[in-house]
Parts: structure tokens; sequence; C-alpha cells
């Protein structure tokens, strides 16, 4: 029972325990009857007396009806995620653990909404899993600049709830708290998450010469206090394009760089 003084908590509260560090995976701890949910095709492992089920949307509104799945089921197409996310509920009288691995090399990154005002703003691949009740809704940026120029469009994905979530970004993970006024300008790519009172918008890098042979791209995302902010070092698009750009279809070398591992591709059939 609840008394006086004490808050109702709309999700369900679990404990976690983070493994591994540039290819993490977390383990979630779920008591008798509780419920945690994922993206689908995030699971690595699970005991037994879990039970999964697919659902519409992020069953965030228990006991909603058909056209209340339908609408978030909408949203999250929105984003471009699937219609579909995943719930692992222990159905057994002891306490059960699953495991939820990261999709790329990085971290994955605990974050109680509680703490932030119950709202994290965060791009749209980002959120791994989270305790049952919390919403995964969509944000649109308001401003033109914002959703042309700004790397994640005019949509990303909005947490919303008093639970626990769970969000990946690549490479390593740099939260910085932002003071009333502060300002910090970030690569539009290296955006993870930001606090819903964070001014957000974007800047032009200034000067022709910088713009065109930088290597930095034209714009910056320009985000301003109060709030807090989580940047990654290794966007995933970014590792995707490296990769792209070696492989051998591309005119990239399969060898280690010396000059007789080339020698030896082209005797083993590997170049074309």
């Amino acid at each position: 029972m609840i008394g006086d003084g004490q808050m109702k908590r709309r999700n369900d509260e679990i404990d976690y325990k983070l493994y591994g560090d540039d290819m993490q995976f977390v383990e979630i701890e779920l008591d008798p009857h509780e419920t945690v949910v994922a993206e689908a095709g995030s699971l690595m492992m699970m005991e037994d007396q879990i039970r999964m089920e697919t659902i519409f949307g992020d069953g965030s509104k228990r006991g909603s009806g058909i056209m209340d799945k339908l609408i978030g089921a909408g949203k999250r197409l929105i984003t471009g995620e699937s219609l579909f996310m995943t719930t692992f509920t222990n159905v057994g009288t002891g306490k059960r653990h699953v495991s939820f691995a990261s999709p790329y090399p990085g971290k994955i990154i605990p974050v109680k909404l509680s703490d932030y005002n119950g709202k994290l703003i965060c791009q749209k691949d980002a959120f791994l899993a989270a305790a049952k009740g919390v919403s995964i809704g969509i944000e649109f940026q308001r401003r033109i600049g914002v959703g042309f120029f700004g790397g994640e469009g005019f949509i990303m994905q909005k947490l919303e709830g008093d639970g626990l979530t769970f969000i990946h970004a690549g490479g390593t993970i740099h939260r910085k708290d932002l003071q009333p006024g502060e300002v910090l300008r970030v690569d539009t790519g290296c955006l993870v998450a930001m606090t819903s009172q964070v001014d957000y918008d974007i800047e032009f890098v200034g000067g022709i010469k910088t713009a065109l042979f930088g290597g930095e791209g034209l714009f910056f995302a320009t985000l301003r206090g109060p709030g807090t902010v989580w940047v990654q070092s290794l966007p995933f698009s970014r590792l995707a394009s490296r990769v792209f750009a070696a492989a051998p279809e591309r005119g990239g070398s399969v060898g280690e760089g010396s000059v007789a591992s080339g020698l030896f591709d082209i005797l083993g059939g590997d170049r074309k």
C-alpha cells in the first residue's frame, strides 16, 4: 500500500547489471510478474519461466483499445523502427534474468527518467529496452534548419515516464551538464540524447574554405542549456562509411596494409 507522501509509480522498477566494455550487454533482473519491454531483435539470452510476447507499439497504456495500439505502432513506424516490440515477463515464483545486447560497438546508458522530469529526447535508433510503462513516442523538430540539416531529420524519439530506460550509442559516451545559457556545439551525428529543457538548433560552420575543405561537415548542432546532453564519439553512420569504403568491391584492401599482403590477395583470388 502506498502511504501519504509517497508517489505512485507508473512503471515497473527493475534491477540491472552491465557487462563488457566496447561490446556491452545489459542483464535485467525481473521479480515475479515484472515486465521489461525491448526493441525487437535485441534479445541476447533469457532464463526459464520468462514469457516473451510481441506487441504493437510500446505497451505503455495497459488495457488500451485497438486504436491506441495502432497509433502507438504508427508512431514507431514514422521513426523508422519496427511496428512491433517485445515484452519479457517473469511468470515464475523467483527472480529471473534476461539480457539484451548492443547492436554495434558502443556503450549502453541507463537513464532513470524520473531524474530528468520524466522525459528524454534521443536519436531514432538509440532506444534498447525499458521498464514496462515507459512510453516511446516521437518528437518533431519545429525549426526548419534542424529538420533538414540536423542529422536526425525532423523526427527524434521521445521517452516518457518515471522508470528506467536503456539507450545505446557508438564509441564512448560523454554526458555533459549545461548551465543556463551555456552553449555546446557538436557534430550533428554525435548527438545521442538530451533532456527536454535543452534548446536545440543548427548552425553553419562559417567560412567557405572551412565548410568545403574542413572535413567536418557544413553544420554544427548548437545546444543551449540548461539541461543534460549525451554525446557519442563514433556514430554508426561514420563507422559504416569507413567499413564500406574499405570493402574490396569499393577498392579497399582486405589485407593489413603491407605490399606482400596485397600480392597474396591477388594470388589468392581476393582481387578481381
